[in-house]
């Protein structure tokens, strides 16, 4: 029989997902095309705030590449929105004037966010939160902003705003509640996150209703109904989010809040479906991934004619990270007249528990700080156990592995995927899985935020006992392969593979073209075990560091010359002028690394831009050693100790260009004021009376982390000796993209102190470094001096009068 034609509305998350389970149960009976509005592949919306907050970039929370639509032979129409169906004739319309018949139609719009009605509120720098494009543009508006002001208090509004801190903006948080999250959480939660979050350096401004965005062309501040005001220039709105039924109302499908579906996510509508957050399901919208992954499961059992009970509704529960904390709520969180408590508190230790009951039932729950009960009380609250099963089952609050055993088949493991517990036991048992990725890519639980990790591996060892190596904590580097990062530098060493083609044939590679999350990695992999014979594969690289100069949102580049310890002179500073004037760069701006950033420059103006400049390139793109900030040290300063200027150009020419595992920032201080902020760098120096203080493993990013001590010396060549040897250290035992506050937390300052505390170890580590050292040239001179490259990489190409 031919294909049904299957049309989905929308390439999110819900929809996409409720296509990937029609594919698993009958992948040869719908003829399937998609259309998107936005001009990429299916990607995880959860995690936007973390490429916001800088601790990810755009391709790895790409959950579908576009490989994927293509070996599934789905056209994918991005960038294209439907405005209209035709219900009679079975066609849709997009905005492009494409016409595609359909038999069956999914409505997967998902939601807009939801903009509060406020003079002002179409002025430039006021900037919603909710896609690619939104996390583009605050990027892009904070390099000429400084004062930032979150409207919202809740889950989205904090992730936010903690990325607007690791921009490096001042933050405040406008909430009209008096208590933060105050839907997931009670008021003393809410509190002791607060003062999490204040320590991370937000501030709040609760019980705060605004009135009007005050400026003119632009945002300047917000006026408050007490008359209050607050200066900013960058505005988020994030106040929530609306059902987007805009294409069902203007096409006669009933709605009401939501498309309103039935429990087979049937519209009233023949042959018309919906799902997601777009959807009202008896008379409730859902916003969290849960339910609509189980929505979407739902639709393709029946789809796929299947038998399925339908979609009866979701408790609303969720375990999350704000900002670094762990958070989880289910079901009813705040008390009525017959709810009794179960309830902890430890102030010290930043920990609360409320366990809510009625008539005897669990009804809700939340946790703060410690969320290891969380699976366990999900559970109770979905089936409203007794209270003293809860209490009868302690030993369960800290067992995992006793919580997957007492478990249900149909019980769910992995929240955000919608995953239960018999789906990963019998994937485990008839495709042999031994480890979590492998159970990852076959069901996709863990896939999302990734806090159902140990309840998966714990679902390992009860399924397959032995076979299951609860030792073997490491994952493999991607899905491409069952190695851990470990197994494929070991294989470089001993096989003396040279490529990254190479490494993934021989290693037997289960996507012989690899991934964009291994084939950087294994780029790094080699020149780091073999620096001196290595030829760079350029294809395996980042486009920021293919183009060595960083894109920005409009696809034009960013220009960042080097300044050694961020010292300059009269004669660069007219040069930088000079050419910012010829090439129109339309913004200059000064970098928290203490240089000059040149925004705008097109692709074709880099080359010509580098030769002018006749500067070395800042390596501000890369992920290799990238500056030294610096005080102005005892030669100007009444406090310094130390010539931290002189130290911190040293450090600066001797690693500049160095290739690392992630971005690594410097920072050297004359005295303990460090003004260069040399406690949150990844090296960070300080001067004191007598010598120096070496401290590593900082980050002022996401997950804030102060340097730990690693030693002090006296002079200045020592500095540069336990430098080297750390960055040498950490190179070759870091994971790709593991910044150095992540490594030290996973391997411990106190291990890699006992580690340098030899002087022969630190030796051989320096001596290869060197070898690192040496084969570095400046990437700029690099491309001036390769026609093919500049050809290749920087000239456009117009076919038909379009470029290419």
């Amino acid at each position: 029989m031919p294909r049904q034609k299957l049309v989905i509305v929308g390439n999110g998350m819900a929809g996409i997902r409720c296509l990937e389970e029609i594919l698993k149960k009958d992948p040869d009976r719908f003829d399937v095309t998609v259309f998107g509005n936005e001009p990429y592949p299916n990607y995880n919306r959860i995690q936007l705030s973390k490429v916001l907050q800088g601790d990810t970039v755009l391709e790895d929370i790409t959950l579908n590449s576009w490989d994927w639509y293509e070996k599934n032979d789905i056209r994918l129409y991005p960038g294209e929105t439907v405005i209209e169906i035709d219900q009679d004739k079975h066609l849709v319309k997009t905005d492009k004037n494409r016409i595609t018949p359909y038999d069956k139609l999914i409505l997967a719009t998902g939601s807009n966010p939801f903009i509060l009605p406020l003079p002002g509120v179409d002025k430039k720098g006021v900037i919603t939160f909710r896609n690619i494009k939104d996390c583009l543009k605050i990027i892009e508006y904070s390099k000429t902003s400084k004062d930032a002001v979150v409207i919202g208090g809740g889950l989205l509004g904090l992730e936010s705003a903690r990325g607007l801190l690791d921009l490096g903006l001042n933050v405040k948080v406008v909430h009209i509640s008096d208590y933060l999250m105050n839907r997931q959480l009670d008021k003393t939660a809410s509190h002791l996150l607060q003062l999490q979050l204040e320590k991370q350096g937000m501030e709040f401004l609760l019980n705060k209703k605004t009135v009007e965005i005050t400026g003119n062309e632009y945002a300047d501040g917000l006026k408050f109904s007490d008359g209050d005001e607050l200066k900013a220039d960058l505005v988020i709105m994030a106040v929530g989010i609306r059902p987007n039924i805009k294409l069902a109302e203007e096409n006669g499908i009933p709605t009401h809040r939501g498309i309103i579906v039935n429990d087979f996510m049937e519209t009233k509508i023949p042959d018309i479906y919906a799902v997601g957050e777009c959807v009202e399901h008896q008379g409730r919208c859902y916003g969290l991934v849960a339910p609509l992954y189980q929505q979407g499961k739902v639709l393709a059992n029946h789809l796929c004619e299947e038998k399925t009970d339908g979609y009866t509704g979701s408790i609303d529960s969720a375990k999350l990270k704000v900002s670094g904390v762990d958070v989880f709520s289910a079901g009813q969180i705040n008390e009525q007249e017959n709810t009794k408590t179960i309830k902890s508190y430890d102030g010290w230790g930043m920990t609360y528990k409320k366990v809510l009951v009625e008539n005897g039932k669990i009804k809700g729950a939340i946790l703060f700080g410690d969320t290891r009960e969380s699976t366990h009380l999900s559970r109770l609250i979905n089936k409203e156990a007794d209270v003293e099963e809860y209490l009868n089952t302690e030993t369960e609050k800290n067992s995992e592995t006793s919580v997957v055993c007492s478990m249900q088949d149909d019980e769910i493991i992995c929240g955000c995927n919608g995953v239960e517990k018999g789906t990963i036991v019998q994937a485990i048992k008839e495709k042999g899985l031994t480890t979590v990725a492998q159970v990852k890519a076959c069901t996709n639980a863990s896939r999302s935020c990734g806090t159902c990790k140990s309840l998966v591996a714990d679902l390992l060892k009860l399924t397959i006992g032995d076979e299951f190596d609860s030792t073997k904590k490491e994952e493999p580097i991607c899905e491409c392969t069952t190695m851990t990062r470990d197994e494929v530098v070991s294989a470089i060493r001993t096989m003396g593979l040279t490529n990254v083609r190479e490494v993934m044939n021989v290693l037997d590679w289960e996507n012989k073209e690899g991934c964009s999350k291994c084939r950087p990695a294994i780029n790094y992999y080699l020149n780091m075990v073999n620096p001196s014979h290595y030829v760079d594969d350029q294809e395996s690289r980042f486009v920021n560091e293919r183009m060595h100069a960083n894109i920005q949102m409009n696809g034009t580049y960013s220009v960042v010359p080097r300044m050694y310890g961020g010292v300059t002179n009269s004669d660069e500073l007219r040069k930088i002028a000079d050419i910012a004037d010829k090439y129109q760069v339309p913004m200059i701006k000064l970098t928290g690394g203490q240089r000059i950033d040149l925004l705008g420059v097109d692709k074709e103006d880099l080359p010509k831009m580098w030769k002018d400049l006749n500067m070395r390139s800042g390596f501000a793109y890369a992920k290799s050693v990238r500056t030294v900030k610096t005080c102005v040290g005892e030669k100007f300063c009444r406090f310094g100790t130390q010539d931290s200027i002189d130290m911190g150009i040293q450090l600066e020419k001797k690693f500049e260009g160095l290739n690392t595992p992630h971005k690594v920032k410097m920072g050297v201080s004359a005295c303990p004021r460090s003004c260069a902020e040399s406690g949150i760098k990844d090296v960070g120096v300080i001067g004191v009376q007598g010598g120096w203080e070496i401290y590593v493993g900082g980050n002022g990013g996401t997950k804030l982390r102060t340097a730990d001590l690693l030693c002090k010396v006296k002079e200045s060549g020592e500095v540069l000796e336990y430098a080297g040897a750390f960055l040498q250290y950490y190179r070759e035992n870091a994971k790709y993209l593991e910044r150095t506050s992540a490594w030290i937390e996973r391997v411990g300052i106190e291990h890699v102190r006992d580690v340098l505390s030899s002087k022969e170890t630190r030796d051989q580590l320096n001596q290869r470094m060197d070898e690192a050292l040496s084969t570095i040239e400046d990437p700029w001179a690099s491309v001036l001096s390769n026609k093919e490259t500049q050809k290749k990489l920087y000239q456009k190409v117009y076919v038909g009068g379009n470029e290419k």
